[in-house]
Formats: structure tokens, C-alpha cells, sequence
């Protein structure tokens, strides 16, 4: 017979999940719990913003007046624009934080649509499409159609089959309980490490440069001390990356690490060594990680970074992250180019409207992909890997690798007889000219399911009580700060920072537990 309970003794609550559970007896820890009432009303609040990313913004876009044939091109543009409004408003409005997927989106809403949509208003673009309107319309589908792969490869994360379910349960400790069990955690010592070496590597950046004062003046005239240097040129770009990348890329993954500590952890905070070295670490970053000496997207890399790690559950903080970076992205970001020339050589720019900055600066990733899809057609063809393999072995210099191939952006360019060829190459184009349409969307698909299993798990160790030093909780940050390159391309100019930071972030991570490694 069953029991009964005896008294006012509660009966047990029943159990939800049998102890096999759908996934085993060692499955996943559950997710963080529900939102408490004063997050459900700031996402009611949110709502206004929601409309006016996937209605309002686009309806004032295509309401003024241009020069812009209203085709199928302008049409599939205004969807597009609407479906990444729709998606970045999900993000905003989402009950746990997912950063990658944030990222892709505030990229697309803005470099793919908002931007792309007042330049087919206007009728002007900041590069000019040498294709017919045919390529531009299919440049445009694709990038809805690799949208598309990326939402489905993001639902697919959160779905295991089978035989994952039985290999992960079969490879675990039986007396871990799960694989999270034993977090990747920063040794403290080889911290101690990292740090040196920045400020090594910061202090040969600045002294190669010549000096402090280089760092605040203009992009101009680091681009000068680095032709100075003799680290520039067709044979040097290797060298090139690898200076600025180690003197930047360093002191941010050490400061990043600190900050962690700090917010996490009561004895950092009373520990004079811990807190003279961040301040130390904040005083160089400030130095080589300025807006002033760095390309725009790198300073938003080291401030969503900065942000997303020192406040890793702040749902307030997320989504008012997200909601002004549209802001700026609109309103700021196409004038904060001022630091790329010195004063005597800055063009006044005078604008009547908000979109003229949209259609004539920055955003050129969809006029670009419609170039790259022309370059194709005309009979160059398909690279094959070619183009992603010049990318993974940027560190190989040409004197080795005569045959190198160069940015496709630049690639592109040249070939479009710019005269300026620094253009970008958004990875719908970069997989794209690789591997074909297959290709870019089995591409972008992977990328929505890895990006999904990231935050998945930020969101299970993005708890109040995380440990200080979580290597996950640097990490993911950091990638979705530096996903605005990523994604705007080209790989080969970015790949140079990932090698390095990827690096960095192995030097620094154990799975050791003991007193002489953690972090306290």
C-alpha cells in the first residue's frame, strides 16, 4: 500500500521527470529559472521599441522621397527588412540572454536592411553596382534565404537525436552527475602570464609606432608608422596583423578576464595586487584600444565585450544594449569615421536627412555581395575553398605562398576598377563565391546552430553565483562583439584577431580546481 501522510506533514510534489528522464540520468542542468515579475514588465515596455524596429523605422524609410525604381528589389528589401526587425525584436524581448544570435541580428536589421533599404529609396549607394538589377535582386534573396538558414539552424539546436544523447551519457563520469560538472575554468597563474606579455606586446606596439602620442591623433597616422616600421606592403600583411593584433588583442582578453574576477569575486575586490592591475589593464586599453587609433567595429567589439562581461545577467543591461546600438548604428556610427584623417584632411559632410549617412558611408555589404555575384557570372567562377583557405592561412606570408589570395573584398574591388578597394565582403558573400548557394546556406545554417549552442550555454553559466573565473563567460562576449567584423568581412582581414585571441584563451584555460589555480 501506498503511504499516507501522517499529520501536517506536506505530501512530496510529484516529479516531473522520471529519473531516466528523455535524456538520461546524467542530462543537461536545467536552465535558469523563470523571470520574475519586474523583468516581464520591462519586456512589456519593450514592446513600443518591438514596433517601431519591424514597422515604424521601415514605413518613415520607404515614406520618403527618391530617385529609387520602387521593383521587386525595393519589395524583397522592405521584407527582408521587416523579418530582421522581427528577429532582433525577439532578441530583445527573449526570457535568457543569447548574445550570438543578438549580434547577427543588430547586423543584419541594420548593414542588410535598414541601411540597403534607404539606399534602393534614395537611389544612391556607397559603391556602385557595375551588375545589372538582376544580381542585385539576387543578392538579396540570398541573404533572406541564409536569414532563413540561420533561424533554422538555431532551432535545430535545441533538438538532440538519439545517438548524440546515448554518446554523451555513455562518456561521462558516472560520479560528475553531468559534463558541466568540471567547468573550464582561467588558471590564475597563467593569468599572471597573460598579463606580462600584454603589456610586452602593448608596450612593442607603441614603441614600433613611435610612441604614445601616435595613438591619439588618427588612423592616418598609425597607418603611417606602420609603412615607418617597414611592416607593410603586399609581403607584409602577415606582420601587420600580427603587431596590431597581439599588441590589442592581449591586453583586452587580460582585461576581460580581470573584470570578471572583480565582479565576481568579494576577494579580488579587497586584494590591492588584483586592483592595481586592472587599473593598470584599464590605463592601457585606453591606450591602444582607442577609437581614435582603431577601426570603428573593433571599438564596438571592446565595449560590447567590456559590457556583456561585467554584467553577465543583467537582462535590463541586454536589452538596453541592444536597443542603443540601433541608435548609434542609425544615428552616430556613420560619422565616427572623423578619427580616420587628421584634422586638415577631414571632408565636412552636410546632411538634410538621416538616410543620406546610410546610403553614402559604411553600409555597402548587400551593393558588395551583388558585385561579388557579378564578379562570378563574368566568368571567374567559383573559388572552392580557395578564398576561405587564404583566410585560415593568413600567417603564411607571400614570398611563401606566391599564388595567396588576397581580401575578396579587395579582390572585388580591384576588379571593379575602384580606386578605393577596401571594400567589405559579408560572409553571405564570402561563402558564397567558395561554395555556391548550397554551400552558403548549409554555411549559415551551421553558424545559427553553433551560435545557438553557445548561448545556450552562457545561459547556464551566466548565474549569479558563477565562478570568477569562468572561461565561457570572456569568451562569449568577446565573440559576439567581434561578430560585427566576422560577418561584415572580409575573413581574411579578420582572421588575424580570432588565431590570436583563440590562443590567448587556451593559454589561459584549465580544468584544475586545486587552490594554486582558481581564482578566488
Amino acid at each position: 500500500m501506498d503511504a499516507v501522510p501522517v499529520g501536517n506533514t506536506p505530501p512530496a510534489p510529484p516529479r516531473t521527470t522520471a529519473p531516466g528522464g528523455p535524456h538520461g540520468p546524467h542530462a543537461d542542468p536545467p536552465l535558469p529559472p523563470p523571470l520574475a515579475p519586474r523583468t516581464l514588465l520591462s519586456r512589456a515596455l519593450a514592446v513600443p521599441l518591438v514596433l517601431g524596429l519591424a514597422c515604424f523605422l521601415p514605413l518613415v524609410v520607404i515614406s520618403n522621397s527618391g530617385t529609387g525604381p520602387r521593383d521587386a528589389a525595393f519589395w524583397l528589401q522592405l521584407v527582408l527588412t521587416v523579418y530582421c526587425g522581427v528577429r532582433l525584436s525577439a532578441m530583445v524581448l527573449t526570457a535568457r540572454r543569447k548574445l550570438l544570435q543578438a549580434s547577427f541580428w543588430m547586423f543584419c536589421y541594420m548593414a542588410m536592411g535598414v541601411a540597403p533599404l534607404a539606399q534602393a529609396v534614395l537611389g544612391r549607394a556607397p559603391t556602385p553596382i557595375v551588375g545589372p538589377r538582376e544580381h542585385l535582386l539576387q543578392a538579396i534573396a540570398l541573404v533572406l534565404l541564409g536569414c532563413c538558414a540561420f533561424d533554422v539552424g538555431a532551432l535545430l539546436a535545441r533538438y538532440r537525436p538519439l545517438w548524440r544523447v546515448q554518446l554523451l551519457t555513455a562518456g561521462r563520469r558516472p560520479d560528475d552527475g553531468s559534463r558541466d560538472a568540471r567547468p573550464l575554468l582561467i588558471h590564475r597563474r597563467r593569468l599572471q602570464l597573460l598579463t606580462a606579455l600584454a603589456f610586452v606586446a602593448a608596450s612593442l606596439l607603441i614603441m614600433q609606432l613611435g610612441g604614445l602620442s601616435i595613438f591619439f591623433s588618427s588612423r592616418q597616422e598609425i597607418i603611417a608608422g606602420i609603412e615607418d616600421a617597414g611592416i607593410s606592403g603586399d609581403g607584409s600583411q602577415a606582420g601587420q596583423a600580427l603587431l596590431r593584433g597581439f599588441g590589442t588583442v592581449l591586453p583586452l582578453i587580460a582585461l576581460l578576464a580581470y573584470t570578471r574576477w572583480l565582479v565576481t569575486s568579494r576577494h579580488a575586490r579587497h586584494t590591492w595586487s588584483v586592483v592595481w592591475t586592472f587599473g593598470a589593464l584599464v590605463v592601457l586599453n585606453l591606450i591602444v584600444n582607442n577609437p581614435i587609433s582603431n577601426p570603428r567595429y573593433w571599438f564596438l567589439t571592446v565595449m560590447f565585450a567590456l559590457l556583456f562581461a561585467a554584467f553577465p545577467v543583467s537582462a535590463a543591461m541586454y536589452r538596453a544594449s541592444l536597443s542603443l546600438g540601433v541608435v548609434v548604428a542609425l544615428l552616430i556610427f556613420p560619422f565616427a569615421d572623423r578619427f580616420r584623417y587628421d584634422e586638415g584632411q577631414a571632408q565636412p559632410y552636410e546632411t538634410t536627412s538621416f538616410l543620406e549617412p546610410l546610403a553614402l558611408k559604411d553600409y555597402d555589404q548587400v551593393g558588395m555581395f551583388a558585385n561579388t555575384i557579378t564578379y562570378v557570372e563574368a566568368g571567374h567562377g567559383h573559388s572552392y575553398g580557395y578564398q576561405l583557405a587564404g583566410s585560415l592561412l593568413f600567417a603564411v606570408p607571400r614570398s611563401a605562398w606566391e599564388t595567396k589570395p588576397t581580401d575578396t573584398g579587395v579582390m572585388v574591388g580591384e576588379w571593379m576598377g575602384a580606386v578605393n578597394t577596401n571594400r567589405s565582403s559579408p560572409i553571405w558573400a564570402e561563402l558564397w563565391i567558395d561554395f555556391g548557394p548550397v554551400g552558403m546556406t548549409a554555411g549559415l545554417a551551421g553558424l545559427g546552430y553553433a551560435a545557438a549552442r553557445v548561448d545556450r550555454r552562457v545561459a547556464r553559466r551566466a548565474v549569479r553565483r558563477s565562478p570568477p573565473g569562468s572561461v565561457l563567460l570572456i569568451a562569449a562576449p568577446l565573440i559576439a562583439g567581434y561578430s560585427f567584423i566576422l560577418i561584415r568581412g572580409p575573413l581574411l582581414q579578420a582572421t588575424g584577431r580570432v588565431v590570436i585571441a583563440a590562443l590567448c584563451i587556451a593559454l589561459i584555460a584549465t580544468y584544475r580546481q586545486d587552490h594554486s589555480a582558481r581564482m578566488r
